[in-house]
């Protein structure tokens, strides 16, 4: 069964991935900074495209845990059912 908040994860995260290999085998305990290698600069970034995409509101104690697709998709859908 296909997860589609990760997929949408996922597709935020592409842009700015710069390990395209890792991307194909990507997965919820694939990291940003290490696997995907994301800059940390770009992480940013991306957390902003989830608040947008999402209609949430990331703060910077939970965007200090977000350095997994698992847990970007773990805090989407906690605060998609508030």
């Amino acid at each position: 069964m296909s997860d589609v908040v990760m997929d949408q994860v996922v597709a935020i995260v592409t842009p700015f991935a710069r390990n395209k290999e890792a991307l194909q085998s990507v997965g919820p305990d694939s990291t940003f900074l290490q696997d995907l290698q994301v800059s940390s600069s770009r992480l940013v970034d991306i957390i902003l495209a989830i608040e947008d995409k999402f209609g949430i509101e990331v703060d910077d104690t939970e965007a200090d845990k977000i350095n997994t697709i698992g847990a970007a998709v773990s805090l989407i859908k906690s605060k998609q059912t508030h």
